[in-house]
């Protein structure tokens, strides 16, 4: 059921993603038909041709290079949604460290019964879980080998949920990447209108110009707020993985006293 949420959660973050821009573009673009400054509604007359400004047109009147650069910014921009979305209901305090764990744990490590919380973190796996587990593993060797274990397993947690933040990095990197290489042709296109004698329509060529900066227009708008979404998920995933840490430590303190039998240690089978 969790997979199946998770699907129609992407199919309607794409559908979205597409319809709101196209909206939102084409009637922008249509407020700048009239060059008297009246504003153009949808029931008024179609506008000339040769004035453009749709979404229509800047997006399929850009060649087939243009169009193609546009559904790349649709793709980027739904993508950049999900993998926001994902991230978010991952980096909760809920889903890594959940409540019950912590207190069963804290009340088996109260009755020194150590195989009974790692049996809890057996059945309650999340990020805390792992992190506990890894030092349960290392309770033999002492308390400062716990501590090592706890730091270079809460890395590991951090690297995972890292991993899956750098998506929302690179779907934001991607929009002013596509956006620049969308003006760039748009104004490959200008320039070859103007070889080939078109300087005497100063219309054509501010559609065209217009077209090829739209593109930027929505590299930024998709790179904008993704940026922001990782450096905040970001942040707040740091500090839950300190404060998983500390929390782990403080569950580990009766072990604070354990000490290592060096004879055994050092005592090899026959």
């Amino acid at each position: 059921m969790h997979k199946i949420r998770k699907s129609f959660m992407a199919a309607a973050v794409l559908v979205g993603s597409c319809i709101a821009p196209v909206a939102a573009l084409n009637s922008f673009g249509q407020e700048l038909i009239d060059a008297e400054g009246n504003v153009v509604s949808d029931n008024a007359a179609k506008p000339p041709q040769s004035k453009g400004g749709g979404f229509y047109e800047i997006v399929f009147g850009s060649g087939i290079v243009g169009t193609i650069l546009w559904f790349a910014l649709f793709g980027d921009g739904a993508l950049a949604i999900y993998f926001s979305i994902d991230s978010a209901i991952l980096i909760k305090p809920e889903r890594l460290m959940p409540k019950k764990l912590i207190d069963n744990v804290q009340a088996a490590m109260a009755e020194g019964d150590v195989v009974k919380a790692m049996q809890t973190c057996e059945q309650n796996p999340s990020a805390m879980s792992s992190i506990v587990m890894a030092a349960f593993q290392h309770i033999e060797e002492g308390f400062e080998a716990i501590q090592e274990a706890v730091t270079a397993a809460s890395d590991l947690e951090q690297e995972k949920i890292q991993q899956r933040l750098n998506w929302i990095s690179v779907c934001g990197n991607l929009g002013p990447s596509l956006g620049l290489l969308g003006t760039v042709q748009g104004m490959i296109l200008t320039f070859q209108a103007l070889a080939s004698g078109g300087a005497g329509d100063a219309s054509a060529l501010a559609n065209s110009i217009g077209q090829a900066l739209w593109t930027t227009a929505g590299g930024l708008i998709v790179s904008i707020p993704s940026i922001t979404v990782f450096y905040s998920l970001r942040n707040k995933a740091n500090r839950l993985i300190l404060r998983m840490t500390a929390v782990t430590m403080e569950l580990l303190n009766g072990l604070r006293n354990v000490s290592v039998d060096e004879g055994a240690a050092e005592e090899t089978p026959a």
